[in-house]
C-alpha cells in the first residue's frame, strides 16, 4: 500500500519568513468573526497594521457587524495574501487565529500604536479619532500558512511575533530614525526598495520600524523589509541600517 500522502508539511524557516512577510507587508485583510445576533460566521475587510512585536492591528467603528462581534466574542480570524495573475489559490495566503484586545485611548501604548497605523494609511487620521473608532490588538493564537500548492503549514503564535528584549527602546527610536531616513538618505531608501524589495519605481518613504525589519510606503503599495536577525538592543538600529546601506550598494 502507498503511504498517505503528507499535506501538512514539517513548518522551518522559510516557512516562518513567509507568513511574517505575509502579516506584516498587509495593507489590509479580512476579518471572520461570529455575528452576535444569528451565531452565522460574518466576513468583512479590515486595514491592518502591526505592533511594535509584530501583533496585527485594526482600525474599527463602533457601528460595523464584526466590532459588535469582537466586543461579544473575542475570537477572530484575519485572512492575509493578495492573489496575483492567474489562479488565485496559487499565491500564498495565511490565516490568523486571534484573540482581540481592545486598546483604550487612556491606554499608555494608544499614541504609538495610532502613530505607527497611520504613518501606514495616512488617510486614516481623518476618521482615527472619531469617538466611535477604536484599535484592536489582534493577538495571534495560532495559523495556517498556505505557500502554494502542496505547501501548507501549521504555525504558532512565537513563529509571527518579534521576540527581543529591545522593543520598547526601538519603539522610542522609530519616529526620529524614520525621520531621518527619509529626510537624509531618501535615495538609500528607495535602493532598499529596488535591491531587497524588487520595486523598480522610486519615491518610496519608511513608514515604521521595529526590531526585525522597515516598513516602506510609496502611495497605497507597502513592502516590507526584514533583518537578517531581529535587533536585542537598540544601538543595534544604526549599525543594522549600515550594514543593509552597504548591503544594498554592493548588489
Amino acid at each position: 500500500m502507498k503511504e498517505p500522502v503528507k499535506t501538512i508539511r514539517d513548518t522551518d524557516e522559510e516557512a516562518r519568513q513567509l507568513a511574517r512577510r505575509l502579516v506584516r507587508s498587509a495593507r489590509f485583510g479580512a476579518i471572520g468573526v461570529l455575528e452576535p445576533d444569528t451565531g452565522f460566521p460574518f466576513a468583512s475587510r479590515v486595514l491592518t497594521g502591526t505592533d511594535v512585536d509584530g501583533t496585527p492591528l485594526i482600525l474599527v467603528s463602533g457601528l460595523s457587524v464584526h466590532t459588535d462581534a469582537l466586543l461579544t466574542d473575542p475570537r477572530a480570524s484575519l485572512l492575509f495574501g493578495e492573489p496575483g495573475k492567474g489562479d488565485p489559490l496559487a499565491h500564498p495566503r495565511i490565516t490568523l487565529r486571534t484573540l482581540a484586545q481592545r486598546v483604550a485611548r487612556d491606554d499608555p501604548a494608544h499614541a504609538g500604536m495610532r502613530a505607527r497605523f497611520i504613518a501606514r494609511h495616512p488617510k486614516a487620521a481623518l476618521y482615527a479619532d472619531f469617538p466611535d473608532f477604536a484599535f484592536f490588538r489582534m493577538a495571534p493564537q495560532s495559523a495556517s500558512l498556505n505557500g502554494g500548492f502542496g505547501k501548507a503549514f501549521v504555525l504558532e503564535a512565537a513563529d509571527l511575533l518579534i521576540a527581543s528584549p529591545a522593543i520598547a527602546e526601538v519603539a522610542e527610536l522609530e519616529p526620529s530614525a524614520v525621520v531621518h531616513m527619509n529626510t537624509d538618505h531618501a535615495d538609500t531608501v528607495d535602493l532598499f526598495a529596488r535591491v531587497f524589495g524588487k520595486s523598480e519605481k522610486t519615491g518610496w518613504k519608511i513608514c515604521g520600524l521595529d526590531c526585525a525589519g522597515l516598513d516602506l510606503s510609496r502611495g497605497d503599495e507597502l513592502l516590507r523589509i526584514e533583518f537578517d536577525t531581529p535587533l536585542s538592543q537598540a544601538t543595534e538600529l544604526r549599525p543594522k541600517l549600515a550594514e543593509l546601506s552597504r548591503d544594498a550598494y554592493e548588489k
